[in-house]
């Protein structure tokens, strides 16, 4: 396989014009860009489990390319951990949060579905981001996913409660809950697979649903 020559590095250098500086910290922004993209990559062909030569034959490189911009494979999962958060997870699951839906019920729906379709979609980066979970001075992207659904959701809880004129203290309690009880039972659901996709979101929809139908107002 052909190896790709990489330039030496530049920046910091107090000799070089701020437009050649300035141009190489753009070119080596996007160079981490393109090998997070083959780990990424390297994690759906090989699993949670990849290593830094799976990533190299990935993107066309050897070993030494990788670590010109990653001191360690540590550095590259978080890397990778943030492009699966920021590119893949978090879009999909806000999307649903964003949209402009009417029913209570359907929203809860299309959220929960969007979480169980990507452990369909997505399962070796899935389980890539379990791997992770309660690494030592590792980025925990799940409880940062968790957090930022939680969020969103207790935002749209506390509206509709501000909205009926009650109190909107347990708003981030429930939203916690209910991201919970999926996240717990959806990673339950992965290994076990007792149900189809399908059925295991309309008992999480109904799980859900009810509970909050009793503490929530009717929509006018």
């Amino acid at each position: 396989m052909q190896r790709v020559a990489e330039s030496p590095g530049v920046a910091g250098s107090p000799s070089v014009p701020d437009g050649r500086r300035s141009r190489w910290t753009e070119h080596r922004r996007a160079r981490r860009e393109e090998l997070v993209a083959a780990a990424v990559a390297a994690v759906r062909l090989v699993g949670p489990d990849f290593s830094v030569d799976d990533v190299a034959r990935s993107a066309g490189v050897s070993k030494t390319v990788i670590y010109r911009y990653f001191s360690d494979k540590d550095e590259l999962i978080d890397a990778v951990l943030e492009r699966v958060s920021q590119a893949i997870l978090l879009p999909r699951l806000l999307g649903e949060l964003t949209l402009d839906r009417g029913d209570d019920r359907d929203r809860l729906r299309s959220v929960i579905a969007a979480f169980v379709s990507l452990i369909e979609d997505e399962p070796a980066l899935y389980r890539f981001a379990y791997a992770q979970t309660g690494r030592a001075g590792r980025a925990d992207l799940v409880a940062a996913t968790e957090h930022a659904v939680a969020t969103a959701l207790g935002g749209l809880l506390a509206a509709r409660l501000t909205e009926a004129g009650r109190p909107a203290d347990g708003a981030m309690t429930w939203a916690y809950g209910v991201v919970g009880m999926v996240q717990l039972a959806a990673h339950w659901w992965s290994v076990a697979r007792t149900v189809p996709a399908a059925d295991l979101v309309e008992q999480l929809t109904d799980l859900a649903d009810g509970g909050l139908g009793t503490l929530l107002p009717p929509r006018g």
